[in-house]
């Protein structure tokens, strides 16, 4: 009898982040993980109360994905710029993580759910460095500039839209400073 393979949780968790990442949580289950893990269902429930602990587990691994990505990426000079290519290249690269961090049912206002990113604050920022603003003016005109970069980010998220990446940088750079001059006029 071939000794018995013991996974540790991390390999269980590993292999349920590659298949979300491939085909988001519609595609992972006890079975499905049992079978890429070549073993029966028992590993997963030895390291797991349940699926849902499991998929809290794999969100918590997305999430950080998605932040060392938009930080690994943003540590340029013009970092408000590039935080939101980084967050549409985000969206192109992971187009499953990224449907599952922001394109759920939340029930959250705009302030809100920027918010609940634990990098909104950096961005918010970064983006007074570039308007002059004060916090609490660049707080409420990056929600617009959030708005119209999650618009495209969705666009290319679901292979609605494909923009080369010389179109997104052009789209925020000009869009964003013609919001800008807009929200100073307005003020």
């Amino acid at each position: 009898m071939p000794p018995r393979m013991i996974f540790k949780r991390e390999d269980v968790l590993k292999i349920a982040y590659e298949i979300v990442k491939k085909e988001g949580f519609q595609g992972i289950n006890a079975r499905r993980i049992a079978i890429e893990l070549n073993s029966s269902v028992h590993p997963i429930f030895r390291h797991f109360k349940d699926m849902e602990e499991l998929k809290r587990a794999v969100y918590q691994k997305i999430y950080q994905k998605y932040q060392e990505y938009i930080l690994s990426t943003s540590k340029e000079e013009k970092q408000y710029k590039q935080m939101g290519i980084s967050y549409i290249k985000f969206a192109k690269e992971y187009p499953e993580f990224f449907k599952i961090i922001f394109m759920q049912e939340t029930n959250l206002n705009a302030e809100n759910f920027v918010m609940t990113d634990k990098v909104g604050d950096d961005v918010i920022k970064a983006g007074q460095e570039l308007t002059g603003l004060s916090y609490k003016e660049q707080k409420k005109f990056h929600i617009k500039v959030w708005i119209f970069t999650h618009g495209i980010a969705c666009l290319v998220a679901t292979k609605t839209v494909e923009f080369s990446e010389e179109e997104i940088s052009e789209l925020l750079e000009k869009t964003v400073l013609e919001m800008l001059q807009g929200f100073k006029g307005g003020k």
